[in-house]
């Protein structure tokens, strides 16, 4: 059996190897993989970070193949805006258009946007009382991820969200960018897992 690529994604960030599918893909700008489809050290070519639709109609791509950028893997839409990334202008028009709308200051520009998220993506973020966070923000409590949807908090895995019942209630550290989780406050609603 074939070894999993090293291009899924986590809340956190992290591009790791996992048999699990997704269900957005994107990427960070440009190539990190190497002739043999392995990581370099580098994790982004430029700040336009984006999620894509899996299929678009007439493309057929072959991952991380010797001519092209590097195909990055999100379990969903929530994993993808927690990693720093936003909807791409070309295959998601709509979703992009709405998120730009709801993003802080109101139908931003992706060069705007681009340039708020990377500086965002490069500090850290204390979340204060994540029980006022919105549905879809995620934050970490040591090495785990977790979200609330519909008031329930769940936790991530790279096969879907799990009930995690109690864990809003402690310190913890924001993974999804500020001005994401605005966005996600001013109605942006993200597709899950």
């Amino acid at each position: 059996m074939r070894q999993p690529l090293q291009n899924r994604v986590t809340p956190f960030g992290d591009i790791v190897a996992s048999p699990a599918r997704g269900t957005l893909m994107g990427n960070r700008g440009g190539r990190l993989h190497d002739e043999r489809q392995r990581l370099g050290a580098r994790r982004w070519t430029s700040r336009r970070w984006i999620c894509c639709e899996i299929a678009v109609a007439g493309v057929r791509r072959t991952v991380m193949g010797p001519d092209s950028y590097t195909e990055l893997f999100f379990l969903d839409e929530v994993t993808a805006l927690a990693a720093g990334h936003r909807p791409c202008f070309e295959c998601r028009r709509a979703d992009a258009r709405a998120f730009a709308a709801a993003f802080p200051g109101g139908a931003a520009g992706a060069d705007a946007m681009d340039r708020t998220l990377h500086a965002e993506r490069l500090a850290r973020h204390e979340a204060g009382a994540v029980a006022d966070l919105p549905d879809g923000a995620v934050w970490a409590d040591g090495e785990a991820a977790f979200a609330r949807r519909d008031g329930r908090v769940l936790r991530w895995s790279f096969e879907g969200w799990l009930p995690a019942p109690g864990r809003d209630d402690r310190p913890a550290r924001l993974l999804t960018p500020p001005s994401i989780v605005v966005a996600l406050r001013n109605g942006y609603a993200p597709r899950w897992h």
